[in-house]
């Protein structure tokens, strides 16, 4: 039962903090965004939080807002007032939700990016009728959000589900988090570019758009544009996405054996190029699963609320604190 104002259920805010912006809405209690704001993310944890004064100041001049909500890619702590640390953010070990709460006068509170997203998508969107839910955030690398029972599973010490960085090969690609071989150095935007580039380098006379791309700026190769000559038909560009629709096969195999989810939703910047890969993942995942063809198999979805999955699920997160 949402939190109601004068007759009316409260509007929140909810932001999605991330590396090089801020995005803002005001979203009611059917998901719906009403009004946005967008600004450049800053690099100092100061003028981080002044710049997120003056969002929710802007917004709170147009709408009658209850709370604040803020995603945020980094650990948050189990009671989802600190920000222990966001690898794209100046915050460490910071006191966020008080420190914002003080300034406004408003309640706020914290949420990793993907666990809004999520919500988001629970609530509202894809996953909507799902019981135990996985979300797969996938860009330019892999954030999850769980629900089990209906419920945001954070682990015990709010840093749950770290999927990304489950190794996947043995030995395999380095990774920024100091292993090696983890699911999103294959499975990402990013991952895209780097197979693109050795399957090229060992099939060279095999494209023609993406060796032009890459002839004419070795540096500025993307997922995006990737996925767009496969699209086009590129050979290499075409096997790029079928190696990526397998390895997310394999990686959804390897959870669905742990937490055995109903639902699947799949998000972040590839979910675009869902066509480009989608049924071939479905396929690896339903031969890969343990007792493949003797159990029931998660569907499987691309979002419905695209990127303003972490904005929705920020605010309705935070109208749920409201009302508890």
């Amino acid at each position: 039962m949402g939190t109601r104002t004068g007759g009316r259920t409260a509007l929140t805010i909810g932001i999605d903090v991330g590396g090089t912006s801020i995005r803002a809405a005001v979203v009611d209690a059917d998901g719906q965004v009403l009004d946005s704001a967008l600004a450049p993310t800053p690099r100092s944890a100061q003028a981080l939080e002044d710049g997120l004064d003056r969002a929710v100041r802007e917004l709170c001049a147009r709408h009658e807002i209850a709370g604040v909500g803020l995603a945020v890619a980094g650990f948050i702590t189990p009671d989802r007032s600190t920000v222990r640390f966001a690898p794209h953010l100046p915050w460490v070990d910071a006191p966020v939700s008080r420190d914002l709460s003080d300034r406004l006068g408003m309640p706020v509170i914290l949420e990793h990016d993907a666990n809004a997203a999520a919500w988001a998508e629970y609530r509202f969107g894809a996953a909507a009728g799902g019981h135990n839910v996985l979300m797969m955030s996938i860009g330019t690398g892999i954030g999850a959000g769980l629900l089990l029972g209906g419920a945001l599973y954070r682990g015990s010490h709010g840093v749950a589900p770290e999927l990304g960085h489950v190794q996947v090969m043995s030995g395999g690609r380095p990774c920024a988090c100091g292993k090696r071989g983890c699911w999103e150095r294959y499975c990402s935007g990013t991952a895209l570019v780097d197979t693109a580039i050795e399957l090229l380098a060992a099939n060279p006379a095999e494209s023609t758009i993406l060796a032009r791309e890459v002839a004419g700026n070795p540096g500025g190769l993307t997922g995006r544009r990737v996925a767009g000559a496969a699209q086009d038909g590129d050979k290499v560009a075409m096997a790029t996405m079928a190696e990526f629709a397998r390895w997310l096969g394999v990686g959804l195999a390897m959870v669905s054996d742990v937490y055995d989810p109903d639902l699947v939703v799949i998000a972040g910047g590839v979910a675009s190029s869902a066509p480009l890969f989608l049924d071939d993942a479905r396929d690896h995942y339903a031969t890969l699963i343990t007792g493949s063809g003797h159990r029931p198999l998660a569907r499987i979805r691309p979002t419905q609320l695209g990127e303003a999955a972490g904005m929705i699920g920020a605010a309705e997160l935070a109208r749920t604190e409201l009302g508890s």
